[in-house]
């Protein structure tokens, strides 16, 4: 049984994380697309949040699928349509190219982001499936925290184009696990009852739950933060406080680090305190930093090791709020779990790319653009959690 666990896990882990390693993988590239393809930085952070983009837009549609056709097929699409992105990206050959190239790339990539979360919610509820979030994070995790680095070298050694051949191959091997290491887990019996009419029905009955939305936009201002993060920080510490891509890497990876040491005490604190009140302390603990870091910058204090301090701080509560409340908003959807799912992560993604948008607006070379969008990112999050209702006992201990 563990055995069996595990080897979910790590499926589950890799599938999710091809995505993310799409873009941990490419962020240390950034300033030399921008050199390379004789593009702005503006233009070179939109084939970023192009990618965003699609990955929201797209998890709506697979979603529903995976509820329809079961887990597995939308995930082969996803994935081939993936790799052929990932080939178009590495012969790229302008900008505006890329930035295409990208969007397709992250309509293939979503289904690894919606699907997995949908195959937890197959399997288990409660803090069972909060521990098998939590250890789908730990695999999922690997990507922050060793894909800059392994892009770094990669760019030193190919070039950035490099960067898009090594996920090209990661995208074949996440095929060949899917054949061979997962079984599907919505089976035909579960299948019968749902078509188009009835998922485009649900996405209306989610949509006006309250709770469901209100725990999503936790999730979805929480990691919004970190992609405002994500959409600025190489050139923030590369050429704000004079980092080396190298540097800029280990810098990224140890705030992953943080975000996924914590993120594997979810079950252990659910079990211990409940779900809602580790949540709800989670997101205080983290807009308290998050604020505290932006006084400071107004006051005029730009010092890289606060940066630094602060955001490997409030990334750790950070690594409770993101499963947490992807449990709690999954756990009464059982029967539309890829829908909810689909719903869940197109809100999160598509407020991500707004907010990175947004944030790119005021981009003046300093830290101060990322940091305010970050804290209020963070603030956002803090009200709608104390608008979180305590769940039923069942709710926070069945597995």
């Amino acid at each position: 049984m563990q055995t069996s666990f595990f080897k979910t896990v790590l499926v589950l882990g890799l599938l999710s994380a091809i995505g993310p390693f799409a873009i941990d993988m490419y962020l240390p590239a950034l300033p030399s697309i921008g050199q390379s393809l004789g593009a702005p930085m503006s233009l070179v952070q939109a084939s970023l949040m192009a990618f965003f983009v699609s990955m929201g837009i797209g998890q709506i549609i697979y979603g529903p699928l995976s509820d329809i056709l079961g887990r597995k097929l939308p995930l082969y699409f996803g994935l081939s349509l993936f790799a052929t992105g990932s080939i178009g990206c590495a012969l790229a050959p302008d900008i505006h190219t890329l930035i295409v190239l990208r969007f397709i790339q992250g309509l293939g990539a979503c289904a690894g982001m919606v699907i997995p979360r949908a195959v937890v919610r197959d399997l288990h509820t409660g803090n069972e499936a909060a521990r098998l979030m939590s250890r789908l994070m730990l695999v999922f995790s690997v990507s922050p925290i060793l894909a800059p680095l392994a892009g770094s070298f990669l760019i030193e050694w190919a070039g950035w184009r490099g960067v898009f051949w090594a996920i090209t191959a990661l995208a074949i091997l996440g095929l060949v696990l899917l054949a061979t290491s997962l079984p599907e887990t919505r089976l035909p019996a579960q299948r019968g009852d749902s078509n188009i009419r009835k998922i485009f029905a649900a996405y209306g009955v989610l949509l006006r739950d309250r709770k469901f939305i209100r725990l999503v936009f936790v999730g979805a201002f929480g990691i919004s933060s970190f992609f405002a993060y994500l959409a600025n920080s190489s050139f923030v510490l590369i050429h704000h406080y004079g980092l080396t891509p190298r540097l800029y890497s280990l810098v990224f990876s140890l705030n992953a680090a943080s975000l996924l040491g914590v993120s594997q005490l979810t079950g252990l604190l659910g079990k211990r305190f409940g779900l809602v009140t580790v949540v709800k302390i989670a997101v205080n603990g983290y807009a308290a930093l998050m604020t505290l870091l932006l006084t400071l910058n107004m006051l005029g204090i730009d010092r890289l090791d606060l940066l630094i301090i602060i955001l490997f701080l409030g990334y750790g509560f950070l690594g409770l709020v993101t499963p947490i409340t992807a449990v709690l908003a999954l756990e009464e959807q059982g029967a539309i779990a890829g829908t909810a799912s689909a719903l869940m992560g197109t809100l999160q993604f598509v407020t991500g790319a707004i907010v990175m948008g947004l944030v790119g607006l005021f981009v003046d070379g300093t830290a101060r653009p990322m940091i305010i969008g970050i804290s209020a990112c963070s603030m956002i999050a803090f009200v709608l959690a104390h608008g979180i209702q305590r769940v039923t006992p069942s709710v926070e201990s069945r597995g």
